[in-house]
């Protein structure tokens, strides 16, 4: 029974693992042009269906007491758009003096550019008890990612060093006809079914942990059908160790940033901060990388990074908790 148990709530690391096997087995199935024609059911069917299904479970009719902590948004916001992929190419400038394979650096730094997530981290810093306004607020985060400047996929063409030939216009439009206007039709529809959808409690992540499988199958198959592949352990060793660092640093980082004297925020809002600032969300982060570098060689070596990335703020936010959540209580009785 325990076995059963840990399978039912680990299924999805398994499943990315028996992906990944899968298409080591088999890739032609899910090549381009391949009986899955992921060209079509991944860069347009899959991508908008996980985020149609991400519109209509958000709960954004908490957004009016939610939009009062604008101090809470802006911190998370600045640490995760700008200090975050900030400092990591400062890091990645000391990792390029070793052997480490380039495109895990590059798909690194990919990782720094991706959005906050709204399931590990909101669900982290409720098991903890802290500030759980963050949930509410991943439609406007998601809106204003693409929003400002075309962040993300500007940021991941130009850490690639691709050229200006680059069809951003294209690209730019299938992001905002696959990601953004399913997430805002799931909302509108949300709106006619909000009672049947709190009563039956669909299985929305479970539904998007699938097509998601599907997405990182595909684009692995394109790997393993390239037989110029290469991924050897040192570098792959390295850059879990890197990840580790990376999630543990800025962890802390936060943690001393929000919690001085003068910060304002208090115990609840530290552990949002926390969790929300430094976590990446695997499920915007895949599609975009997707749809971003379609066709490019060494996309799953790209998106190694953030499948590595993914489990290990969930293991690290689980070992955590228990000590989080003592801080929390003990400050909070001080408070009192």
């Amino acid at each position: 029974m325990r076995l059963l148990e840990r399978i039912r709530k680990e299924w999805f690391m398994i499943g990315i693992v028996l992906a990944i096997a899968g298409a080591k087995l088999e890739p032609s199935i899910g090549v381009n042009g391949g009986p899955l024609k992921p060209e079509i059911t991944v860069s347009y069917i899959a991508v908008a269906t996980i985020f149609f299904n991400s519109g209509l479970s958000l709960n954004t009719e908490e957004l009016t007491s939610a939009l009062v902590h604008i101090k809470l948004h802006l911190f998370i916001q600045i640490f995760t758009l700008a200090f975050f992929p900030a400092a990591i190419w400062l890091f990645l400038q000391l990792l390029s003096i070793t052997p480490i394979n380039e495109w895990l650096l590059k798909g690194l730094q990919t990782v720094g550019c991706m959005p906050p997530p709204v399931s590990s981290a909101v669900i982290l810093t409720k098991a903890v008890g802290g500030n759980e306004v963050m949930s509410a607020m991943l439609l406007f985060y998601i809106l204003f990612y693409f929003g400002t400047t075309e962040s993300c996929p500007r940021k991941c063409i130009t850490i690639l060093g691709s050229s200006s030939s680059v069809p951003f216009t294209s690209i730019f439009s299938q992001l905002f006809m696959t990601v953004v206007v399913p997430l805002i039709i799931g909302q509108i529809v949300r709106r006619y079914i909000k009672d049947w959808l709190e009563r039956r409690k669909p299985p929305f992540g479970a539904v998007s942990s699938s097509v998601l499988l599907m997405i990182i199958y595909t684009t692995f198959c394109d790997t393993f059908s390239n037989p110029n592949f290469d991924l050897d352990k040192f570098s792959l060793i390295l850059i879990l160790f890197t990840i580790c660092s990376i999630q543990l640093s800025f962890m802390l980082l936060t943690f001393i940033f929000s919690t001085r004297n003068n910060s304002g925020f208090t115990p609840a809002d530290t552990v949002a901060i926390m969790f929300c600032s430094t976590h990446k969300s695997l499920t915007l982060g895949i599609p975009m990388l997707k749809i971003v570098f379609a066709g490019h060689e060494h996309l799953s070596l790209i998106s190694v990074p953030l499948l590595i990335y993914h489990p290990v703020q969930i293991l690290l936010g689980s070992v955590l908790v228990p000590t989080i959540k003592s801080w929390m209580v003990s400050r909070q009785k001080v408070r009192l």
